[in-house]
């Protein structure tokens, strides 16, 4: 099987998900490479928090939420993401133009938008187009594209090229994983490069995330933290990374 390094660490989740482990002697042979190079692989997906080291291989850490569909997620840590979402929202003013990516944060984000009056979106979330398309306060775009079903979003060269026509007062941005070291990250590819367009065609950036992504780096980059103006997270986030976040003048919230 020749694949490049990220296609194979993706196949490597995927079997993970269905298995609930992997062996080095077994990605080896499957992916006619040395074993030096699959440990060099799981040691790196370990290090982003996918999966947990054992002797001969690896198994999932994060499993369970990893895979969750959308409806799953939005009830993991529920009262956490409503904290951060109402925050957000308060940040939000009547008139503005918000862009915001698929995440259950942000789902609930355009539930707290409730009160506010006359707002524009633009988003790649089918979830957050549903729901916005009912509210007469809302003016919703949903980018074009090809779709995911499971979590429920755009992405592809064709939502790219519409997003490109668009400028917003500011972005709404579910990530899974904050890290000074690494910056903003997501686990689904599709999504990073709608992300960052996103960063650059708005005036404010905020991102959204619950406690659980704090010092997490997840499978693909989003944007370095200079791109961020404000993170959103919960006060019992870990306190020596909200420290470091801060030391790069970050201006981290908690709520």
């Amino acid at each position: 099987m020749d694949l490049d390094i990220n296609e194979r660490k993706k196949k490597i989740l995927d079997i993970l998900y269905k298995d609930g482990s992997v062996k080095v002697n077994d990605l080896s042979r499957m992916f006619n490479v040395s074993e030096v190079t699959i440990r060099l692989d799981l040691s790196d997906l370990e290090k982003k928090g996918m999966l947990s080291r054992v002797h001969g291989g690896a198994v999932s850490s994060y499993k369970n939420y990893f895979n969750m569909d959308l409806n799953q997620r939005i009830n993991t840590n529920a009262a956490h993401k409503q904290n951060i979402a109402k925050k957000i929202a308060s940040m939000i003013g009547d008139n503005e133009t918000i862009m915001m990516n698929s995440g259950t944060t942000t789902l609930y984000t355009l539930r707290a938008l409730q009160n506010h009056r006359n707002l524009n979106i633009v988003t790649n979330s089918i979830a957050i187009a549903l729901e916005a398309a009912g509210r007469p306060n809302i003016n919703v775009i949903l980018l074009g594209g090809s779709v995911n079903t499971k979590y429920q979003y755009t992405y592809g060269n064709d939502a790219l090229n519409q997003l490109e026509k668009y400028y917003a007062d500011k972005l709404i941005l579910s990530v899974d994983g904050v890290s000074v070291d690494t910056g903003f990250s997501t686990y689904y590819q599709q999504e990073a490069q709608i992300c960052r367009v996103m960063t650059e065609h708005v005036n404010t950036s905020i991102v959204g995330a619950d406690y659980t992504k704090i010092g997490r780096t997840a499978f693909t980059k989003i944007a370095p933290l200079d791109v961020i103006d404000h993170i959103v997270t919960n006060e019992n986030a870990p306190g020596s990374e909200i420290d470091n976040l801060r030391s790069k003048e970050i201006n981290v919230i908690l709520v």
